[in-house]
């Protein structure tokens, strides 16, 4: 959804309300730094008229002390303002980074399937890095560069209401005219940017996941040129947007001497007709000409804030995004006695997957469900899962609709084991641990066991504590199978589902775990999916699936 930068800026804003007080003494500490800084150049301007023969209060001695005095403050503010915007800005950036995975939590799996896994660490490290510059060197310089405008006008003002005039207009052109017509006419490149490098981080994971196939077909020259072609493309839009940021700082500087040279003039006229005296000529000029400091800031944030405000735009899609099903809270925890699905249809977009199907899941019974791939046997069990909302019909848990059952409870009463075992590039036993945190080393064994996994582990140099390696490459897809099927069996929960348990395994291992499952037939109820026959042989009741329909 693309919003527009102020809308953004908004958005993104808001979320400095915790902070609130560090954000008032960055833009305190800004201000006063600011002024003391252009003071020592109108200090200097006051030294001059009073050597030229203007008298003033302040002798050359206060003078000097308070040339020394707004030296100091203003490296020591200008610490404290850095220190307190920086403070903020990698806050938020925890804060917001913690938003991002609770909403990734929130949506998954069922908005997140499909989704470029590239794309999503684009948008959780870049995106969300390139934040760091609207929480540091943005909210508070516009605060900043406001207030200090104002005083700025109020002192030249005190010469000539004219010159306050003139003044504003400058710090108006420059601070806010500037930014807005480079921010116009970047246009949407900020975003094109972001996206096609979301793109690009992709496919070199892509490329990179898929090397030994790419060795293997020789389909190396073909990938390097796309990831060049990307690059190229990448750099283009890149180079797009620093010319036109360039562009806009060269109008700054000719805004600048522009304005100055009006000043100048201005003043020198008002004081060739009498309405001030020469000393009005000297300060408000170099009053106006060591003040653009602030606005100047905002000028050349133009088009930085484009790429800031397209990566604050990816990252609010992911945190608007309405997931597919709500977490259930607050209703009275149910123990599982037994599941139904009762006239159940649905639909991926307008494709049919299953259609007014019924079924009884009886508590202690083991339930075979066979089928041809793609038939909707792994949909249904989403559906137990309460992955994806049904379409029509119902879903019972104990005799209850499974959108009035708690989450937590749902997910403590089932287990379900996937055809693809995920597995995290860490150890044997930290990746069983998943499924049971608090679980002893006697418990993950029996588990393993069961899964037929155990006696492999434990030919492994450092058996439990082996690391499995990115997304666990160096293990078979049997043996990954298996630690799923482990992690079920340790997560201890009474309801079983299994998708294609055995499709990577031997006739040897299926036969163990098999027996396993029939051995646990009293103490679990099991849905087990399969499109092997050999598979249904513990099964206490079959059911066929073609088509979203039962045969």
């Amino acid at each position: 959804m693309k919003r527009s930068g102020l809308k953004v800026m908004f958005r993104l804003s808001g979320l400095v309300k915790p902070l609130m007080g560090y954000m008032c003494l960055a833009v305190l500490m800004g201000i006063l730094g600011n002024l003391a800084a252009s003071f020592i150049t109108i200090l200097g301007s006051f030294a001059v008229t009073k050597l030229i023969g203007f008298d003033f209060s302040l002798s050359f001695t206060w003078i000097f002390v308070l040339l020394g005095v707004f030296a100091l403050f203003r490296g020591l503010l200008r610490y404290g303002e850095q220190g307190c915007n920086h403070y903020i800005a990698f806050k938020l950036l925890a804060i917001i980074r913690d938003k991002v995975f609770a909403a990734l939590r929130r949506l998954c799996p069922a908005k997140l399937e499909g989704r470029d896994k590239g794309d999503l660490i684009s948008l959780i490290t870049s995106d969300v890095e390139l934040l760091e510059v609207f929480y540091a060197h943005t909210i508070s310089p516009i605060l900043i560069a406001t207030i200090f405008s104002i005083i700025m006008c109020c002192f030249i003002g005190s010469y000539s209401y004219i010159l306050g005039l003139i003044a504003l207009a400058a710090y108006l052109f420059v601070g806010l005219a500037v930014p807005v017509i480079v921010s116009k006419l970047s246009g949407d490149k900020g975003l094109r940017f972001r996206d096609k490098s979301g793109r690009l981080s992709a496919f070199v994971l892509d490329s990179l996941r898929g090397l030994s196939e790419t060795i293997q077909f020789g389909a190396g020259q073909q990938r390097l040129e796309e990831i060049t072609s990307r690059s190229k493309e990448l750099a283009g839009e890149e180079e797009s947007i620093k010319r036109r940021g360039a562009h806009g700082t060269a109008a700054v500087g000719l805004i600048i001497i522009a304005f100055d040279l009006a000043m100048l003039f201005s003043s020198a006229h008002l004081y060739s007709q009498g309405v001030i005296v020469f000393d009005g000529v000297i300060i408000s000029t170099v009053a106006l000409m060591s003040s653009f400091g602030p606005v100047v800031s905002l000028a050349n944030l133009g088009s930085g804030l484009q790429l800031t405000f397209a990566a604050g735009n990816r990252i609010l899609d992911i945190l608007d995004e309405e997931p597919v099903t709500e977490d259930v809270e607050g209703m009275q925890d149910i123990d599982f006695e037994g599941a139904e699905v009762k006239n159940l249809s649905f639909s991926y977009g307008n494709e049919e997957i299953l259609s007014d199907l019924s079924l009884t899941i009886p508590k202690g019974k083991i339930v075979g469900i066979i089928g041809r791939s793609g038939s909707g046997k792994s949909t249904l069990l989403k559906l137990l899962m309460r992955f994806w909302e049904a379409g029509s019909g119902e879903v019972l848990i104990s005799g209850k609709n499974i959108n009035s059952v708690n989450t937590d409870n749902l997910r403590d009463m089932e287990s379900f084991v996937t055809q693809e075992t995920e597995l995290f590039h860490d150890s044997i036993k930290n990746n069983l641990l998943i499924a049971k945190q608090d679980a002893s080393d006697e418990e993950i064994i029996a588990a393993c066991k069961k899964a037929s996994i155990h006696d492999f582990i434990m030919t492994l140099p450092q058996g439990y504590d082996t690391n499995v390696g990115e997304l666990g490459d160096t293990l078979s897809g049997g043996e990954r199978q298996r630690l799923g099927l482990a992690r079920a069996f340790l997560h201890e929960s009474d309801f079983m589902l299994l998708d294609e348990p055995s499709s990577n395994l031997d006739s040897l291992n299926e036969a163990v775990i098999l027996k396993a499952l029939d051995e646990q037939r009293e103490n679990k109820t099991v849905v087990l999916v399969s499109h092997r026959k050999s598979t249904m042989g513990i099964a206490d009741k079959v059911y066929s699936v073609e088509n979203g329909r039962l045969s």
